[in-house]
């Protein structure tokens, strides 16, 4: 099925959130994951501009189906953050209402942090995987820069969210961080 995979990353600040400073400078990704048969896609971390994401995958010529979260920080799902309030899920269900899968231990900080509803969720696992037409995504507990931060598996992509960069991890000095489970997750 990997030829059937639709893979896009949408840069903050180069390709949405254009013009805004703070979002540019968190230099954050979405991304969209799905399938080139069903054009049916996932979309991962959708955050600072929603309709530009919308947008992206309509360019494409794809349907935003479902969310994955890697974590519950404002940057990655919308909320307060430094005195901006940055657009997120709460704007998603707006404009393309689907499900949101985030890992069990970030959903009370996500739904205090967005406000979405329970009934939006959809709680994941270590091992659990969400399908967009014949493509599998496995989520992948990584803790460490939040309980319940996630990356995610398709075909041949790593999609790491904050826990990994090319210059070292995810900052563990913030609320839900924990250096030991960093560790524990990079080794």
């Amino acid at each position: 099925m990997a030829d059937r995979l639709y893979l896009r990353q949408l840069a903050v600040g180069r390709d949405l959130g254009v013009g805004d400073p703070v979002a540019t400078a968190m230099q954050n990704f979405v991304y969209l994951i799905g399938d080139t048969e069903t054009r049916e896609c996932l979309v991962v971390d959708p955050a600072w501009d929603v309709a530009g994401i919308v947008e992206a995958a309509g360019r494409d010529g794809y349907q935003i189906v479902g969310a994955l979260i890697s974590h519950w920080h404002p940057d990655h799902v919308g909320g307060s953050m430094m005195g901006h309030t940055v657009e997120g899920l709460p704007r998603l269900l707006e404009l393309a209402p689907c499900p949101i899968h985030v890992h069990s231990a970030d959903v009370s900080f996500l739904k205090a942090m967005t406000a979405v509803s329970d009934s939006d969720l959809v709680r994941v696992s270590s091992g659990d995987r969400v399908k967009v037409g014949a493509i599998e995504v496995e989520c992948l507990h990584t803790p460490g820069h939040t309980e319940g931060s996630q990356c995610f598996r398709c075909g041949g992509a790593l999609i790491s969210g904050d826990t990994l960069f090319l210059q070292g991890c995810g900052r563990t000095d913030l609320p839900g961080g924990d250096v030991e489970q960093m560790w524990r997750t990079l080794h």
